[in-house]
């Protein structure tokens, strides 16, 4: 496990007294507009909504106490619960916080980053703690009130972008060039892709350029993609297998966005009776223990989705106990051989 640390940045508490002055209202309108209350016109709505967005400001919803109070509450952010990969996180969450005073309140996106953003904004009126969020990519607006809110940011599963404050994950980018890597040593030639909607998940997208750069420098491409609108599932990744080969049959080695779409894949050649690995090899991403479960150990490439939870909790009890700098931690991941690739 590597840690590389920076230098911190300067944080500034946002008051409704400064948003009322740029917006050139009274402190009593700023407030009335933040809890929708009483009569005010569209277009001071307008403006003074657009001076909040801009700096970030989030008003103080515990009644009677210091400005400067904060609760013991620490906000999670996560995009899905669908699959094992979010609540193992939640897990090492969990395991992380055991015999501290805080307490985890969790709210669930969607990759919707507007949903996220009001999350954030909900989470962060009632002065958690500390914030815990999946990923790096945040609405500007939301951004802003992270980064003027003081607190201690973690942001997980993805290091590859410079974080506000914390980041603990893997680099995605490394991983698809590391599983193109093991794929073209093992005599895989005719590539292709089988995924779910880029748009909403930017890390698997990460793992899918690691990989085309690593197929590029042995002179090699993707022939061949399936990819699916939504989210990835168990049968989204059959149907999408199915489709692939009946595009192009020549393909021997079929690389999945993660495991759920693999383990699909799977599903699909033992009812077509398409022997795998002899006729179609595939691989996926996560390390679920479903893929240990099936008659062919799935070959795929785990995340230690528990260590990063966890982990996250002790940088933050860490700098809020000692007030260390942010850092970035590398929790790596490793490749799993197993039968299908």
């Amino acid at each position: 496990m590597k840690e590389r640390r920076r230098l911190a940045d300067h944080k500034s508490k946002v008051t409704l007294s400064e948003v009322a002055r740029l917006a050139n209202v009274s402190e009593i309108t700023v407030s009335r507009i933040m809890r929708n209350k009483g009569p005010i016109s569209e277009v001071t709505r307008q403006r003074v909504m657009a001076v909040v967005n801009k700096l970030g400001y989030v008003p103080n919803r515990i009644a009677g106490s210091l400005a400067s109070a904060r609760s013991n509450i620490i906000g999670v952010a996560i995009p899905s619960l669908s699959n094992i990969v979010f609540p193992e996180v939640l897990r090492g969450i969990h395991a992380g916080l055991k015999g501290t005073d805080f307490q985890p309140v969790v709210g669930v996106t969607d990759y919707d980053l507007d949903a996220e953003e009001a999350l954030i904004r909900s989470l962060m009126a009632w002065k958690p703690a500390a914030m815990i969020l999946a990923g790096s990519d945040h609405t500007g607006s939301a951004q802003q009130i992270l980064v003027q809110s003081g607190i201690r940011i973690a942001e997980l599963m993805d290091i590859d972008v410079e974080p506000i404050d914390i980041a603990v994950g893997l680099s995605h980018r490394s991983a698809g060039y590391d599983s193109g890597r093991h794929l073209i040593e093992r005599g895989y030639r005719r590539f292709g892709y089988i995924g779910h909607n880029w748009r909403d998940d930017r890390r698997a997208k990460l793992r899918y350029d690691g990989l085309c750069q690593a197929l590029s420098e042995a002179g090699l491409q993707v022939v061949a993609h399936s990819m699916v609108e939504g989210a990835s599932s168990t049968l989204a990744g059959r149907a999408m297998t199915a489709n692939l080969l009946a595009n192009d049959p020549t393909v021997d080695v079929a690389v999945y966005s993660n495991d759920d779409m693999a383990i699909g894949g799977v599903f699909h050649c033992l009812s077509a009776g398409i022997a795998i690995r002899e006729r179609l090899a595939i691989f996926g991403f996560n390390g679920l223990e479903l893929g240990d479960a099936l008659p062919m150990v799935l070959s795929t490439m785990r995340s230690n989705r528990f260590l990063i939870g966890k982990i996250a909790v002790e940088k933050i009890m860490e700098n809020l106990a000692h007030r260390s700098g942010p850092c970035v931690v590398d929790t790596g991941y490793e490749i799993i051989a197993g039968e299908t690739a």
